[in-house]
């Protein structure tokens, strides 16, 4: 008989929407700037500017649809937090037909490699499975990520053979720094409950 494990769990929460300021500076240290060429999440060779903002975060962490205003549960921000603070966190919207869309899935870049991104990969898709009955998770990944995307592939997603146009004339996603990025769709089903 072998003894309990003392490993700690993965503990996921919903983001609150004072915490706005800190997932945006979280998110964009990840994926933008010097700061993110600490990691190897960054995106610095292909976009500048920022990744997102206080407050887009603040509006989903209120869980608005942005529409009309009104308090809806069809997206919210996962975080995990660590004696430093926030770690990581995730960006989860349901969509039609039993499924949700993951995105912003962010580690602080000086923790990256250690496996917390599989652990809040794994969590989200348990929490959307168990809070909304998910059974297909869908994501947008910049095609030319192409480490990123085998990361995804490794971890059950798979490349749909859809493609979308990355949004060019929205400086709030970024400032593109060459004229050919689109985003690959990659999708992963989930385990009926």
């Amino acid at each position: 008989m072998s003894a309990p494990s003392t490993a700690p769990t993965f503990v996921i929460r919903p983001g609150h929407p004072e915490e706005a300021a800190a997932l945006s500076e979280l998110v964009n240290s990840a994926y933008r700037g010097e700061t993110s060429k600490a990691g190897w999440t960054t995106e610095a060779d292909l976009l500048g500017g920022q990744r997102t903002d206080p407050e887009g975060l603040a509006e989903i962490l209120r869980g608005h649809t942005g529409e009309d205003d009104e308090p809806v549960d069809c997206q919210v921000v996962l975080v995990h937090t660590d004696a430093a603070g926030l770690a990581c966190c995730v960006h989860l919207q349901r969509l039609p037909d039993h499924g949700a869309y993951l995105g912003m899935l962010t580690v602080r870049p000086v923790g990256q490699a250690r496996g917390l991104g599989r652990a809040l990969l794994a969590a989200a898709e348990q929490w959307a499975a168990r809070e909304w009955g998910t059974r297909e998770i869908q994501m947008t990944v910049i095609a030319q990520r192409t480490e990123l995307i085998a990361w995804y592939e490794r971890r059950g997603y798979r490349r749909t053979g859809e493609n979308r146009p990355f949004p060019y004339d929205d400086v709030r996603f970024g400032l593109p720094q060459r004229p050919d990025l689109y985003f690959n769709v990659l999708a992963k089903a989930l385990p009926a409950p």
